[in-house]
């Protein structure tokens, strides 16, 4: 076990760079969490899922929405703190090249193999219809080459889309935009500023900044849920699949990446404001389980009470939840080892193809009689070594490396 040393250097995960291994300890438990939050899809909320009719309890449903609230938005804030060190390393152009072949490529593989596959047993278990072959089933109602059912009981028609790989995709849009903000700049600056000024310190945030992020996420989230509730995905472009919902979280930790990293955030965050603010998210947590997530005075969506009371525990959970998890894990996780090294490499890797495991297993598990809770608790102890193992194998194949 060795200690981090160079908590004041951090470069982008790539091989030979120096990186605060207390993130990268973070970022393992996030892909954790996001394993146990699929594992918990098919016995906790109501959300669409691949597997139906399974127990359901309502302790995993507001386990799920209680992961809802943080752990995406702060897997783009870590994502997002590495992408202008990757982006002054390189040309512009060849930043972006970098980012297609990083995001771009699992995106498109994965939504022509591991998608599909998953549909697939939805579409044999739970529609109804005739049982077709995997290949008719690709080229008829995956890809939409096929008459379309006059009964077709899908939401959308074809079947294509993009699962839980929505992430990667979002987050190369990000990427993209922000090298594209970058030329913008470059080409501004050109003209009113000298060459190599250095960008102007910014302040830490602190209570004030932190309740006003609060607060400002809480009204434009409830202003876009008056159209688009939770859980209502759209294409953007006939190719980006996005949950409006959840945008303002995402596009303003993504952006607070950003610029933590140009402020030196992680390193200089006071360690009190972390824990005022993750004492008042374990509180909220604690409030939430007690009352449930599924309680009247909560709503998904609407212009109505419940809607903004949502909007705004929801906003409140999600910027504590973050800043105080983020000084914990600076405080109490300064340490690395070669197997946290090798599991924080795999990570990318655990996130691709995870979903396809931790539904096998919960087909695996149907009718066996276990209740919602020890399903869960099979599923997720099975899931995630599972997980990591074929992560770390996938990334010895020569070429997978480059992109997983």
């Amino acid at each position: 076990m060795e200690t981090c040393l160079s908590e004041s250097s951090v470069s982008p995960p790539h091989a030979g760079d120096s990186r605060l291994c207390w993130l990268d300890n973070l970022r393992i438990a996030l892909i954790v969490v996001v394993v146990a939050h699929h594992a918990a899809q098919a016995y906790g909320p109501a959300d669409w899922w691949y597997v139906e009719g399974e127990p359901r309890s309502g302790a995993l449903a507001t386990l799920s929405a209680l992961d809802g609230t943080f752990f995406m938005s702060l897997f783009f804030f870590i994502s997002a703190y590495f992408v202008p060190a990757s982006h002054d390393r390189r040309s512009g152009w060849s930043f972006v090249g970098g980012r297609l072949l990083r995001l771009g490529v699992p995106v498109l593989v994965g939504a022509l193999t591991l998608v599909p596959g998953l549909m697939y047993a939805y579409y044999v278990h739970y529609r109804g219809y005739p049982d077709i072959s995997f290949a008719r089933y690709f080229t008829d109602v995956y890809l939409g080459v096929g008459e379309r059912p006059g009964d077709w009981s899908g939401p959308s028609w074809p079947d294509l889309q993009f699962g839980h790989l929505w992430f990667i995709q979002n987050l190369l849009a990000y990427s993209l935009l922000y090298a594209l903000c970058r030329q913008a700049a470059r080409l501004v600056g050109s003209r009113h500023a000298a060459p190599g000024t250095p960008p102007r310190p910014t302040r830490v945030p602190g209570h004030s900044a932190l309740a006003g992020l609060t607060v400002a996420l809480a009204g434009v989230t409830f202003l876009v849920r008056v159209r688009y509730p939770l859980d209502t995905w759209v294409p953007f472009l006939d190719f980006l699949q996005v949950e409006p919902a959840r945008i303002p979280q995402y596009a303003a930790f993504f952006t607070l990446g950003i610029l933590a990293r140009h402020g030196d955030w992680l390193n200089r965050l006071p360690v009190q404001v972390g824990r005022i603010w993750l004492a008042a998210g374990l509180l909220g947590a604690a409030f939430l389980f007690t009352v449930g997530a599924d309680a009247p005075f909560f709503g998904t969506g609407g212009s109505n009470g419940a809607s903004l009371l949502w909007s705004a525990v929801d906003s409140f959970l999600c910027v504590a939840l973050c800043t105080g998890l983020l000084v914990l894990f600076r405080e109490k996780a300064r340490w690395t080892s070669r197997l946290t090294q090798a599991l924080a490499a795999d990570s990318f890797a655990v996130y691709v193809i995870h979903v396809p495991i931790v539904v096998a297993l919960q087909f695996a598990l149907a009718h066996r009689g276990l209740t919602a809770l020890e399903s869960f608790a099979l599923v997720t102890a099975i899931a995630v070594p599972v997980s990591f193992g074929a992560a770390g194998l996938l990334r010895r194949i020569p070429g997978f490396r480059r992109v997983l």
